[in-house]
């Protein structure tokens, strides 16, 4: 129920000074004087008060504009400045307090060089005076302090006035909201690039695209060789101004072992276009050649809130009703929603030198980011935030990440959870072990969450059989033994286990065992001349179903492969911890495997991707997701039918007629398969051993936590 107040002064657009931040104090007072000389009278001067967020967008509480036409010179005025919100002036934000004097400049150029240069030395000591000057015009004397603040607390936010002693609360929607917040979704779909400039010496470019909307950015994949090049990729952006914004967007010609080179600029204004609809943009670049050409859509959201929607049963009922059977082809994009309450944390990880740490929380889900307030100076933190997030995919993983907020630095990492969206029991208060970065075992402390999650099955399930939406903020692949080593043996094991399976075949071949060899083969010549293409489908579905019944019968056959998960994890972070530098053996290795970092990144990435899919093939089967698996059984039983009732030709023909005409019923479709998205929403071993729970382990000693904690 605070706010860490700072003031602004602008004239003619520029910022002339900046007070210093009061932090946690409803009626600040800084005592501050800065003097500013301005060219004409006429020029007003522009005050603005903010609310500081650390690693956010600070929040706006009001401005206000003082007439400096209107002061007598040469005597001190005392001000009072009624804040507005130039988006909402019927509403009354506070006022701000300031003594005035005007007075006609003194002294030539240099005198006022010498008193700037000697006037900072003194602000960089005391932080209490700034000294601005130009060429000529009036001098400004301002002091004061701000009399009434903006506090946001939850769902109001309410106004203090010293000098009116009243209070008045409004809905949070009826102001600005957290700067955190966004108030809509910028779709951009990169489709194509004509006529670029050819910046190699082959008469060719290696474009890709540069986006940025704030502090958001995104950068397209390359295309070698080409000045026509094809992209047909699509970025979100969250938009947090109501009134739009400019896309930057810049191409560059990809050079490798030097600096690449600049093709062009161009720009999009998002306040030009109409919302809830897509917009065919053809951009011609600036300070270059050619053009691009892109699809942009600006849709309205409520994406994220902090309001606690589903306490009171007459909106639950209303989130229940819109997400209900009954409405499963209305706006297939909005999958569900999910609310998440962070209550607290408990034996917090030390990390300031008192021996205490200012925590605070971050929630993420796909590309969306939320973040409580800090609490300081504790190892036991209660935030009791509610956040609520729009369900795009319901395969989605919620992360919640702590951090100790310093000041002068980055945040200190302290603890991470993973929990996939499918695997929480709504309504359950539940304490979750905080782990590494990596995931991959416990760091120090609990975190006590309540969560909530409600969707649409249908919508769910369409959604999975579309491309799996991108991080924008990941972490750069990077070179590492161990995980080279991991990958390869995850690798290795699927082709054993398909040499197995061809191994056990051949046995029946070579009539190892006369029993099993005449089974297989009274089996064949059945299979063979009964053969229709829909048993294909069929042979699928019994194998999923055989599975299901194991596991009801109590014989669960993925506990070893995850166990074998476990091991490989931490024997890798045995190996991490125990290696010695010193070794000359192991430096010379890691020498040249660094000298060939780009080779190795590319052969780690294929071996996880061919392991990856594998393992998920392997869980699609084992029920290790049982939505995804009911979802697999729903398919094979559509494509049972398909085969069995109509013939493969037409099965054939209509496929291809697909196929053919889809670029010319949609020349900017982006091309997908429908398989492979959904096996992505299948986690792989390593993914189940990041997002299985850890139960507090009270005789874990500190010396083996950090062993296996490198987070």
């Amino acid at each position: 129920g605070t706010s860490d107040p700072y003031v602004k002064f602008k004239i003619s657009g520029k910022e002339v000074f900046r007070s210093k931040t009061i932090h946690k104090n409803l009626n600040p007072v800084w005592e501050e004087k800065a003097s500013l000389l301005v060219d004409s009278l006429r020029d007003p001067l522009y005050v603005k008060v903010f609310d500081y967020d650390f690693g956010l967008q600070d929040d706006f509480m009001g401005s206000a504009y003082l007439y400096l036409d209107t002061l007598e010179h040469k005597r001190t005025t005392d001000v009072l400045l009624k804040l507005k919100d130039p988006h909402y002036p019927e509403h009354d934000l506070g006022t701000l307090s300031l003594a005035v004097t005007l007075s006609p400049k003194e002294g030539d150029f240099r005198e006022a060089t010498m008193l700037l240069r000697r006037s900072w030395k003194r602000a960089s000591k005391k932080s209490k005076q700034a000294v601005y000057w130009c060429s000529n015009g009036y001098s400004v004397c301002v002091t004061g302090a701000v009399m009434a603040v903006v506090c946001v607390t939850g769902e109001v936010m309410a106004v203090v006035s010293v000098l009116k002693h009243q209070n008045q609360s409004l809905r949070l929607s009826d102001l600005h909201r957290k700067a955190q917040l966004w108030r809509g979704i910028v779709s951009i779909s990169l489709i194509e690039g004509h006529d670029l400039k050819p910046m190699d010496k082959n008469g060719l470019s290696d474009p890709y695209v540069k986006f940025r909307l704030g502090h958001q950015k995104y950068k397209s994949k390359t295309i070698a060789k080409t000045l026509n090049p094809q992209w047909r990729e699509q970025f979100d952006f969250h938009l947090y101004d109501e009134l739009g914004g400019m896309i930057d967007i810049t191409v560059w010609d990809r050079d490798a072992g030097k600096r690449d080179d600049f093709i062009g600029r161009c720009q999009v204004d998002l306040s030009s276009l109409a919302k809830e609809q897509t917009h065919r943009l053809d951009l011609e670049l600036e300070e270059g050649e050619g053009s691009l050409v892109l699809l942009v859509t600006l849709t309205a959201s409520a994406t994220v809130s902090i309001s606690d929607v589903l306490d009171d049963p007459w909106e639950r009922q209303q989130v229940l009703r819109r997400y209900s059977l009954v409405r499963s082809f209305h706006n297939l994009r909005d999958v569900g929603i999910v609310q998440v309450k962070v209550i607290r944390a408990e034996g917090l990880m030390a990390a300031d030198v008192t021996g205490k740490s200012d925590p605070f929380c971050v929630v993420e889900l796909s590309n969306d980011r939320l973040q409580t307030h800090t609490v300081y100076k504790n190892l036991n933190p209660e935030w009791n935030k509610v956040f609520t997030f729009n369900i795009k995919d319901i395969h989605s993983v919620l992360e919640v990440t702590v951090y100790d907020e310093d000041r002068d630095r980055s945040a200190d990492f302290l603890g991470k959870i993973a929990i996939p969206l499918l695997s929480i029991q709504n309504g359950e208060r539940k304490a979750y072990v905080l782990k590494n970065k990596q995931l991959t075992g416990p760091t120090k402390g609990v975190i006590f969450l309540e969560i909530d999650v409600i969707f649409n099955a249908v919508k769910a399930g369409l959604r999975t059989l579309i491309p799996i939406e991108q991080k924008y903020i990941e972490e750069e692949p990077r070179v590492s033994k161990q995980l080279l080593l991991r990958n390869f043996n995850r690798a290795k094991r699927c082709v054993v286990a398909l040499l197995s399976a061809g191994c056990y075949v051949n046995s029946c071949f070579e009539w190892e065992s006369p029993q099993r060899s005449l089974a297989a083969f009274l089996i064949f010549l059945l299979a063979v001349w009964n053969f229709e293409l829909y048993m294909v489908p069929l042979a699928l579905l019994l194998v999923l179903l055989w599975n299901y019944i194991l596991i009801l019968l109590g014989k669960d056959t993925r506990q070893g492969d995850v166990q074998q998960a476990v091991e490989d994890i931490l024997e890798d972070d045995d190996e991490e911890y125990d290696k010695d530098d010193k070794d000359p053996e192991r430096k010379g290795f890691m020498n040249k495997l660094y000298a060939i970092q780009d080779v190795c990144v590319s052969v780690q990435s294929a071996l996880d991707d061919v392991a990856s899919y594998g393992e998920r093939i392997k869980n699609t089967f084992n029920w290790t997701v049982p939505f995804l698996s009911w979802l697999a059984i729903v398919a094979l039983c559509v494509a049972i039918v398909i085969l069995y009732f109509i013939p493969l030709r037409y099965i054939v023909l209509a496929w291809g007629v697909n196929k053919f005409t889809k670029k010319l019923r949609d020349p900017y479709t982006i091309d997908n398969n429908e398989l492979l998205d959904f096996l992505s929403r299948v986690p792989s071993d390593v993914q189940v051993v990041q997002y299985q729970e850890l139960k507090p382990d009270l005789g874990h000693s500190p010396s083996k936590r950090k062993k296996n904690n490198p987070g």
